[in-house]
């Protein structure tokens, strides 16, 4: 059993997110991606409104993330999915979903939302694993292929206090 710790920090300036873009500029493009690209997609694409941002940390090291944004109403939408791939598989991102749950009924939030790509079959799996259910498309978002929703119900609610 490993023993995740998650808090809330800072997304701007976080390491974290740079690994995340790198990863995901090297998956989407099926090569491995360098510092130029990565600061050209930080600086003119990136979204940066990531008012809730989660760090996932093992043993002090800080090894993935977990961002949400408020849609509007009650509606927030999960973002910068990361958890390091030599850590992945021992329950990190699920550590990292249960503890974003609980952000989400502290702001209010009574559904969940994201998107994600075709390529992130083990983000797919992790997501309708923790009650996520494929949606019609809410967004405009370039790459995005799939779009996802949990409704944190009030038995939720309940646990969550």
């Amino acid at each position: 059993m490993t023993n995740w710790t998650v808090r809330v920090a800072a997304a701007a300036g976080s390491p974290l997110n740079r690994e995340y873009n790198a990863e995901m500029i090297s998956r989407y493009w099926g090569r491995p991606t360098n510092d130029a690209e990565i600061d050209s997609y930080e600086r003119d694409e990136q979204d940066h409104d990531v008012p809730v941002f989660l760090v996932l940390s093992l043993d002090g090291n800080d090894v993935g993330c977990l961002g949400m944004r408020f849609l509007s109403g009650d509606v927030g939408e999960l973002t910068r999915m990361f958890v390091r791939e030599s850590l992945r598989g021992r329950g990190g991102a699920s550590a990292l979903l249960v503890a974003m749950e609980a952000e989400a009924v502290r702001h209010g939030v009574t559904a969940l939302r994201l998107d994600t790509r075709k390529d992130l079959v083990e983000a797919r799996s992790l997501y309708a694993k923790h009650g996520f259910t494929e949606i019609a498309r809410y967004n405009d978002a370039e790459y995005a292929d799939h779009w996802f929703e949990k409704r944190l119900t009030s038995a939720h609610h309940a646990a969550m206090s």
